[in-house]
């Protein structure tokens, strides 16, 4: 190698050792190893060193193809120890400040997101429920009344029937009677289950519409 690459070399490899404190110092900072498994830390910790050997392995390619020297070994220490005596304090200090802004900014987003576009697409949408059940239950209260009117007046007009009808039952033969008799608790069965169905319905409406 020239005098000129390995001088690039050397401050390479210095450059690499405070940059190998500062990822140290900020993996420190987020593994939070008493509150984390083990295990975890342990693979955690294994896969830190194989990306900072590759990092480290990779600039040295760059620089000089990747020739290793005993004399690389130790512009890495130098850069090491003149981080943790010049850098570090500095580092940690704006790494704080980057993560608490960070974090103040996320929570201000997220304050953000949830007053001006949840809450009131929230609040539509419960107007619009609130709207649609509001109207569903004055239709359900007009058809109600609607059919309590149209019984009521088809009480009326069957009413003379009735009497005829009773009238001509009287004159007919016992045989006949009998059979009338039949189809009229079969009719009046019919009209009662449909009646039972019916208030079966109306009670599960009314309960839907109370909620």
């Amino acid at each position: 190698m020239s005098l000129s690459t390995q001088f690039f070399t050397m401050l390479s490899m210095i450059a690499m050792g405070s940059f190998f404190g500062a990822s140290l110092d900020t993996y420190q900072r987020f593994i939070k190893r008493g509150k984390r498994k083990r295990l975890i830390v342990f693979l955690n910790d294994i896969l830190f060193w194989i990306i900072q050997g590759l990092i480290i392995f990779y600039i040295l390619f760059l620089v000089n193809y990747g020739e290793l020297r005993f004399y690389l070994i130790l512009a890495l220490l130098c850069g090491f120890s003149a981080y943790q005596a010049l850098i570090k304090h500095l580092y940690l200090k704006l790494l704080e400040l980057l993560i608490n802004f960070t974090i103040k900014t996320a929570l201000f987003i997220r304050k953000l997101l949830l007053n001006f576009i949840y809450r009131p697409i929230k609040g539509l949408i419960l107007l619009l429920i609130g709207v649609l059940l509001f109207t569903a239950r004055i239709l359900f209260g007009l058809v109600k009344i609607t059919g309590r009117v149209l019984l009521w007046i088809l009480k009326i007009i069957l009413f003379p029937f009735k009497l005829i009808g009773r009238g001509f039952i009287l004159i007919l033969p016992n045989s006949v009677k009998k059979a009338v008799g039949r189809l009229y608790a079969f009719l009046a069965g019919l009209l009662k289950a449909g009646k039972n169905k019916y208030i079966k319905v109306i009670n599960v409406l009314r309960k839907v519409f109370r909620k």
